[in-house]
């Protein structure tokens, strides 16, 4: 079935046991995560990680591996990452079994109308597939109040626009924010606390977004000694590689439609202006100069190359700080050739 936006929270907070599949699909991959991570939590279970060309190759494997029993008694999860066509066999097998023990969460990118795992996970009543959009606006303040709660924090409306704005709006960097500033205050779900400016001002919360974006900017607008100059200045330790490369897939994200528009003959100027308020004041002279720079396919291809790295900084032993670098130098290198 699918699960409109005002359901999913219900749906991962409060699982049914006869849901066995979850496909959570769409642009927003770090959203997708979290809220698998979100229905782990939920059932109190562990995740068992399949790679989708083992299902390929044979499409038993995961009805058999949601069938069997956990070797240590607990509870376990199912996960494919990243998850595609290539399962949709193993789907149907798994959706046709007799009820599993473990069921399945499958996090995807951005699927098409046509893609033979959505129609299945939508039309089916044992699955449920959410797409998952980076919220902007309203829908970002509300997505931190709800990650806030869950923490035991309070938040009023100018902390969540501050906070949506200091994250990028990812869900996953807010909850890693907001778990530190619920550690400050000693809050929790049963001793609710009030979030101020306060607090996020002496626990330095003002959170790497706007660096990690204008690491992205310097990338695409082919400016490379001063990305050079600011990767220097990233620790050494590499944990900022996951949130830049979700900076870099935001603003990539936004110029790909703006780029599509231009292309089909209307000016750079009056593309900007129609973004109004939807775009931040200050992305608006550095977005439009990204805008000469990339054509549509070229970003398409970026967007494509960039979820792979994430995926490979999240399941690789790679050292992250390097593959982040040299992804940026990439970018910025093809920038300048433009």
């Amino acid at each position: 079935m699918k699960v409109a936006k005002g359901a999913i929270g219900r749906t991962v907070d409060e699982p049914k046991e006869a849901i066995r599949f979850y496909l959570f699909h769409g642009p927003d991959q770090a959203q997708s995560r979290a809220l698998g991570s979100r229905l782990v939590q939920a059932l109190g279970a562990d995740r068992f990680i399949i790679i989708s060309n083992a299902i390929r190759s044979d499409p038993a494997t995961l009805a058999d591996e949601a069938g069997a029993l956990s070797l240590f008694g607990g509870k376990r999860v199912i996960w494919i990452e990243p998850a595609g066509e290539d399962i949709a066999e193993g789907l149907e097998t798994l959706l046709q079994a007799p009820a599993p023990e473990s069921p399945v969460v499958a996090i995807a990118g951005q699927l098409r109308k046509t893609s033979a795992l959505l129609k299945l996970a939508e039309s089916s009543p044992l699955a449920a597939a959410f797409a998952a959009y980076l919220p902007e606006g309203q829908d970002a303040e509300r997505m931190i109040v709800d990650v806030a709660r869950r923490f035991g924090l309070k938040v009023g409306q100018s902390v969540a626009s501050r906070l949506a704005e200091a994250c990028g709006n990812d869900q996953a960097i807010a909850m890693q924010e907001l778990d530190k500033l619920a550690l400050y205050l000693g809050a929790s779900p049963q001793a609710p606390t009030e979030l101020g400016h306060e607090a996020i001002d002496a626990v330095g919360a003002e959170v790497a977004g706007g660096d990690f974006l204008r690491l992205a900017d310097l990338a695409l607008g082919g400016r490379m000694d001063e990305l050079l100059e600011e990767l220097a200045r990233l620790p050494a330790g590499g944990s900022e590689a996951i949130p830049a490369v979700r900076s870099l897939q935001r603003r990539l994200l936004m110029l790909v439609p703006i780029r599509a528009r231009v292309e089909k003959g209307e000016s750079p100027s009056a593309v900007m202006a129609s973004a109004g308020k939807a775009m931040f004041w200050k992305d608006k002279a550095p977005v439009e100069a990204m805008l000469g720079r990339w054509s549509a396919a070229d970003l398409a291809k970026a967007v494509e190359r960039c979820a792979n790295l994430e995926r490979s900084l999240i399941f690789s032993d790679a050292p992250q700080a390097a593959s982040l670098g040299e992804e940026l130098i990439a970018v910025a290198r093809a920038a300048r050739r433009r």
